[in-house]
């Protein structure tokens, strides 16, 4: 099979300059692999409360203003609720999914009993209260069994990055038996990402350093769905003044593509913070061109 990339933005705002480094080196890495490589856009709109009207028709302008044009007409979330339905009745029906009735205060109530505090930033660790039953509370959401999946090879999960280098996580330990569906509807990043993932062929994940956290819950998933596992590479952050990551929460400013040469100056700064030097060519797509080889020698991608 030839190799897939993608680009995966949620449409709570428009493309910013750190989600734009995302998209190019999406990019660069597909076209990288060959002529026969294909680079997709997904549009992640499966938590329909933060996603605003218009936002993914926006995001594709943004990348069309920028010669970054997919390979396949892009794809929705909402659009594919079926699959996400399919997996998680497959979770259930081996026993790796179960109903959840904890809100966030009783998660921290049974943390504070255990003697423990937020761990990993602040994310909540799971302690597995419901995993024998709710005891008569309402189903909040559904988990993913991490501690009964992970009994038979308990420990750390290991992948290599293909830019940080050898990574390793205890799941279990470190972040509980996580979500995969609240009661309200929306379907958690975790399940929809695996299956979006496998269902398009992905071969190579490129995203944002700050999604790294998220790999060993979905490797997980993975084997436990049956699905391959991609390659990762996760590429640095662009940071605002204050020094935390540029976001759409901190008001993050879409990046200017009003001309030609607004949007190419956009691109030579992506390029700047994944290493990459200047490119000849005064368009956008004589730029991108231009990258594609240094992109190959930097990061190791695979020509066909």
């Amino acid at each position: 099979m030839p190799p897939v990339g993608r680009f995966a933005p949620s449409p709570t705002g428009p493309l910013h300059a750190g989600s734009l480094v995302a998209a190019l080196a999406s990019w660069l890495d597909v076209r990288a692999q060959g002529p026969r490589a294909r680079w997709l856009v997904r549009i992640e709109d499966a938590d329909t409360e933060r996603c605003l009207p218009g936002m993914g028709e926006r995001i594709l302008r943004q990348l069309a203003d920028c010669a970054l044009i997919p390979d396949e007409e892009p794809v929705w979330q909402t659009a594919r609720t079926a699959r996400y339905e399919a997996a998680l009745a497959r979770l259930r029906e081996r026993g790796l999914a179960y109903p959840c009735g904890c809100s966030r205060k009783d998660i921290d109530e049974a943390l504070a009993r255990l003697g423990r505090q937020h761990e990993r930033h602040g994310e909540r660790v799971y302690p597995g209260t419901c995993r024998d039953g709710l005891r008569g509370k309402p189903a909040r959401a559904w988990r993913f069994a991490t501690q009964k999946f992970e009994a038979a090879a308990p420990g750390e999960l290991h992948w290599t990055d293909r830019r940080l280098g050898a990574q390793g996580q205890d799941v279990a330990r470190e972040v509980g038996d996580f979500v995969l569906r609240r009661a309200d509807g929306p379907w958690a990043y975790q399940l929809a990402v695996v299956v979006d993932d496998a269902d398009q062929g992905v071969s190579d994940v490129v995203r944002g350093e700050d999604l790294a956290d998220n790999t060993a819950r979905q490797i997980l998933l993975q084997r436990a769905l049956g699905l391959p596992t991609p390659r990762y590479l996760h590429t640095p952050l662009v940071r605002g003044a204050d020094g935390h990551k540029l976001s759409k929460q901190n008001g993050a400013a879409a990046f200017d593509t009003a001309t030609p040469e607004a949007a190419r100056a956009a691109l030579e700064a992506a390029a700047r913070v994944l290493g990459l030097g200047p490119a000849a060519g005064a368009s956008c797509a004589e730029a991108l061109a231009g990258w594609v080889p240094a992109w190959r020698a930097l990061y190791n991608s695979r020509p066909q």
